[in-house]
């Protein structure tokens, strides 16, 4: 591997609806784990409209690409040029390549370029398994191993990050397999292969290797097996294959990675763990995740406060709207049955028309108290928040209950509440659990758990991984907020203090017309019923 030369790409495109068209290629050459030489990064320009949605998440537009852009013949040529002879591997190769590159070449009349190397998110799901369990998301693994930032939904920088997760991470790990050469990695990506814990059905998160001592887990892998399903067949028959040779208990030379637990970047790279290094793993992994959930806690709850001052400024057009949409509703209701089976039966309209303004004006009316019980978290809110999730984070072990289905409920309706608290930016709750959990989960029926730290190793090394999976969920969870259109809202009110107001306005001439719109149509409903019936309407 040290030598061998191949070549990382990926692309930035319109989106995942076919006809798919690249606006972004970049690459990178490579000589064993190494980069080599300059990158490769071009704008490409078909002409073509990008979709909203695609624009949102690499920051292209039409205008932008017809600016900077260039001829996509013109871009290939100078790709086919840079990559030679290389194999081709991108971070979901079946995806850049398969998708997106090849037919694109075969739109434009041009040949294939380069031909097929291994894909790095294979070797990543099957490196780090069991952690994280099926999610490997490229910025979430850059984020959870604290490599460099560079630039997400760029190609470059998404190249540039596979790369500092190649040599970073997988390195040292395919390299304690044994995994030193090109074919030895090309046959580890390809060969068959499933995930150590299950990802779905009755036993979702479980280890496979788990069936040595569940006869339920080893049936239900047996059922599978014999499955007339051919997908279903070869997964059942492989975790039983597996269980022939994977070791019942955690095997006593075990390897795996994680990050160094320290501020900087770096990882640690682990073999046959000892109960003290294991356990400062688990001290360290528990700092980060609580650090991540406050992190998380103090955003979604500055996002809920900018939603909470736009319905101050908003609410009495939207509850006229709404009253609108009500009565033309219901006043086409009315003249539907009027017409057909005459007034009387037309009058039993009302009850329900009033019934629906009465739901409606609940429905504000709740909405404000709730926003009016919101309020900004203080810098002493802030750092009480971390103080608690560190004493919260304390509490977190799903595998200890799996086996005892009253403590397993117990345990995630206390989860269930934490979660709630945290999305709502509840402090008093989280501090309420965080100082007795078992009195909180009296008050609302249940027993009691057990808190008490582990002194197994192998149970320590599942807590070790529950907790990574956690991490890397909570970071998934923060990264999906930060994509959301409300945060990119509080994102510019934080950049410009008249934003809010600016965009207030704005929404409110948008729903004036439209409130114009729907009191013409319902004074045309009006006027219809009375010429119909010779009175007027009653609401």
């Amino acid at each position: 591997m040290q030598h061998t030369p191949w070549l990382l790409i990926d692309t930035e495109t319109t989106g995942i609806r076919a006809p798919i068209h690249v606006v972004e290629l970049g690459a990178q050459r490579m000589r064993g784990w190494e980069p080599e030489g300059a990158p490769f990064c071009r704008l490409l320009n078909h002409g073509v409209d990008i979709p909203p949605e695609a624009a949102r998440v690499n920051g292209y537009t039409r205008e932008i690409l017809e600016r900077d852009g260039e001829p996509p013949h013109t871009v290939y040529d100078a790709f086919a040029a840079y990559v030679g002879e290389r194999p081709l591997v991108a971070y979901n190769l079946s995806y850049d390549l398969d998708q997106v590159l090849r037919p694109e070449w075969q739109r434009l009349g041009r040949a294939s370029i380069g031909h097929t190397g291994f894909c790095a998110l294979r070797l990543a799901q099957r490196l780090l398994d069991p952690v994280p369990a099926g999610n490997c998301k490229l910025q979430t693994l850059r984020q959870y191993y604290r490599l460099p930032a560079r630039g997400a939904h760029t190609a470059l920088g998404d190249v540039e990050t596979t790369a500092d997760l190649l040599q970073q991470v997988l390195r040292p790990l395919a390299e304690a397999l044994g995994l030193t050469t090109w074919a030895a990695l090309t046959a580890y990506t390809t060969a068959t292969w499933f995930p150590s814990r299950l990802a779905f059905g009755k036993y979702k998160g479980r280890d496979f290797r788990e069936a040595h001592q569940d006869s339920e887990l080893h049936a239900w892998l047996t059922w599978l097996a014999a499955s007339n399903n051919p997908r279903s067949a070869e997964l059942g028959n492989w975790y039983l294959r597996q269980l022939d040779t994977a070791p019942a208990a955690a095997p006593t030379e075990s390897v795996g990675i994680a990050p160094d637990g320290g501020d900087g970047s770096g990882v640690v790279l682990y073999r046959q763990l000892e109960r003290k290094t294991l356990q400062d793993l688990i001290d360290a992994a528990r700092i980060r995740l609580a650090d991540l959930e406050a992190e998380y806690t103090q955003e979604h709850h500055a996002v809920d406060m900018v939603q909470v001052r736009l319905f101050a400024h908003l609410r009495p057009y939207y509850e006229r709207r709404d009253q609108l949409r009500v009565i033309i509703d219901y006043r086409r209701k009315f003249l539907d049955v009027l017409l057909i089976a005459g007034e009387e039966e037309a009058e039993t309209i009302k009850p329900e028309y009033e019934q629906a303004r009465a739901d409606t004006e609940h429905d504000y009316q709740e909405a404000a108290a709730e926003a009016e019980e919101q309020r900004d978290l203080s810098d002493t809110d802030k750092g009480e928040l971390k103080k608690l999730y560190r004493r919260l984070v304390q509490l977190y072990h799903p595998d200890r209950y799996a086996r005892d289905p009253a403590k397993q409920i117990m345990y995630e309706c206390l989860t269930t509440a934490i979660n709630q608290a945290r999305d709502k930016g509840d402090i008093q709750l989280l501090r309420e659990i965080a100082n007795d959990p078992n009195e909180f989960l009296a008050q609302h029926g249940g027993g009691s758990l057990d808190f008490t730290e582990e002194k197994d190793l192998q149970k320590l090394q599942k807590l070790y991984d529950s907790l990574q999976m956690r991490i890397l969920a909570t970071l998934e969870a923060l990264a999906q907020l930060r994509t959301t259109s409300n945060y990119e809202l509080y994102r510019l009110s934080c950049m410009n203090a008249d934003f809010l107001n600016e965009i207030a306005a704005q929404q409110i001439e948008d729903i004036q017309q439209e409130i114009a719109i729907l009191e013409v149509a319902a004074q045309q409903l009006a006027e219809e019923i009375e010429g119909l019936q010779g009175s007027p309407v009653a609401f």
